[in-house]
């Protein structure tokens, strides 16, 4: 297999490429706000076309101009117009999956279904900011399947991890061979349809691994349903879930990865080119003010998440944004005297 790893300062350098591309993402609850906030950013990065909204329950507020679109032979699939040349289409599921867990099997339904016109599609969670041209974006997947490094990464050839994957998945019909110490986060991804049966081997290796974790209805961040007791903790080889199924599909998987690292999604000091929200309180939850009295100052991914919440769709009031960003600015500037000490 062949790899790539793009460490460009500057994103947009490379030769523009023309492509057909979609977005999508899966949202439930008060996710929504983070959904705004990446299509917001997506305009703003110049990308034009459609956004597959995968959701269960209720449309979110802002999206109150949606109309049916039975063009897309989706059941219940509604289409807002956000700007010209640019759609958000809401698409209602009817899985018991985790969403975590239902990421390849979505892109895939979207290929072969409501996107099958598109070349290229790319996933976002809805916890992610787009902060790099669009171009660039397109250019990466030419490179091979694009993947962004993990805060947890590396993970070297012999870690227990890795090993684990590979013995219980050879167990299981599946071969593993080591390719890279990189673990990638399981946040985003972006293919080209050539490179579709990269999504169809992480599909069945999370299949695979869902009797390991008590069914893909689980997973580490659920409330209403947890991993099983002994799935739990650094030490068990799938406590990540869709990480842990998307970094052994790379192993699985004969074709070329485009890795970016940890810059890529903030959480490595550089230019990022998607800032990533993990962990709670979110960023449209978070009281910047009590945040820093508790010692943690306002992350990169904050300041720009509120930087996307005015327009094209507008999910606070004016006055709310403008006391948001000036909490920030000032819980930032405590946050260079005073933070949480690490250890």
């Amino acid at each position: 297999m062949k790899e790539n790893f793009i460490p460009l300062k500057k994103p947009g350098l490379l030769t523009n490429l023309t492509m057909t591309s979609a977005v999508c993402t899966l949202f439930e609850g008060h996710y929504h706000y983070g959904v705004a906030a990446l299509v917001n950013s997506l305009y703003k990065q110049g990308f034009r076309g459609s956004v597959f909204a995968g959701y269960r329950g209720n449309l979110p507020f802002w999206a109150n101009k949606t109309i049916p679109d039975n063009n897309l032979n989706w059941e219940g699939a509604t289409t807002f117009d956000v700007a010209p040349e640019f759609q958000i289409h809401f698409l209602p599921l009817s899985t018991d999956y985790h969403f975590t867990n239902y990421k390849p099997d979505f892109m895939l339904s979207l290929f072969n279904g409501p996107a099958s016109a598109t070349q290229s599609l790319f996933y976002f969670d809805p916890d992610i900011v787009v902060t790099a041209p669009w171009s660039f974006f397109e250019e990466w997947v030419s490179c091979g399947v694009a993947l962004c490094e993990d805060v947890n990464s590396p993970l070297s050839e012999h870690h227990p991890r890795r090993t684990v994957w590979r013995r219980n998945f050879s167990e299981k019909g599946f071969t593993l061979k080591f390719k890279n110490i990189i673990y990638v986060n399981a946040g985003f991804i972006g293919l080209t349809r050539q490179k579709l049966n990269f999504l169809e081997t992480w599909q069945k290796l999370q299949e695979a691994m869902a009797s390991e974790i008590g069914g893909l209805n689980r997973c580490s961040i659920s409330e209403r349903l947890p991993l099983l007791e002994n799935a739990h903790g650094t030490f068990f080889p799938f406590s990540k879930t869709d990480k842990d199924a998307l970094n052994a599909a790379i192993e699985a998987w004969d074709g070329e990865i485009s890795f970016f690292g940890k810059e890529g999604m903030a959480f490595k000091s550089d230019e990022p080119l998607m800032p990533h929200a993990l962990g709670n309180p979110k960023p449209w939850q978070s009281n910047p003010l009590l945040q820093i009295l508790n010692g943690y100052p306002p992350r990169l991914v904050d300041k720009k998440y509120w930087s996307y919440v005015s327009r094209p769709i507008t999910t606070h009031s004016s006055g709310f944004i403008r006391r948001r960003k000036f909490s920030i600015a000032f819980a930032a500037l405590i946050g260079r005297f005073y933070r949480r000490g690490e250890f």
